[in-house]
């Protein structure tokens, strides 16, 4: 087996952006084994007592139009006077712009603290966005919309101790995202030798 070089991974990390669904190819499809590929190795994320809570469910052709009208009907129902039309609107339309949504459950092992458990299916996400982004493929994880309503649950196989923790947009890069930026890592590190 070949490894990629440490530069090809500097790369791989250093490059991946959030790609929006504006900067979407419409109409574009990703290819189902591609799918597969990126939820094999998001499912190789690190996860302590090897629980593997993350849960996926993947929504593309007419199950785009299922996810926008449940999402979108979930929040009209849910947001009593802080309901918006334009975020209504958006969450009625957006996914069908994109080639699949993955919504991000975690399926909740009592034996650890929860806190292990969002880590490690943000681990499996982060896989999923490198592996998305070496497909030269455009994502981002999404945790707006309805991510943290309860009665959402259900409708992605979640049980009640379960949490969904947001969607993971992926499409073809129409337009492509800007370099991104960062301060210096020594600003953020505490060295102790």
């Amino acid at each position: 087996m070949s490894l990629p070089s440490p530069d090809q991974v500097n790369e791989l990390i250093r490059t991946r952006r959030s790609v929006f669904v504006p900067q979407f190819e419409a109409g574009k499809v990703i290819p189902d084994d591609i799918i597969w590929q990126l939820l094999e190795n998001a499912s190789y994320a690190p996860t302590h007592k090897r629980t593997e809570p993350w849960r996926f469910t993947v929504f593309t052709g007419a199950g785009l139009q299922q996810l926008a009208d449940f999402q979108a009907d979930l929040y009209q129902r849910t947001a009593g006077p802080k309901f918006n039309e334009g975020k209504h609107e958006k969450l009625r339309e957006l996914p069908l712009r994109c080639s699949h949504v993955i919504a991000l459950g975690l399926h909740r092992d009592p034996s650890l603290p929860e806190i292990e458990e969002v880590e490690a299916v943000a681990c499996a996400v982060q896989n999923l966005a490198l592996s998305a982004h070496a497909y030269g493929l455009g994502g981002f994880w999404s945790s707006g919309g309805i991510t943290y309503t309860e009665e959402a649950k259900a409708f992605f196989g979640l049980g009640p101790a379960d949490k969904l923790l947001g969607f993971f947009n992926l499409g073809y890069v129409r337009v492509p995202a800007p370099a991104g930026k960062r301060s210096p890592v020594q600003d953020k590190v505490r060295w102790v030798a």
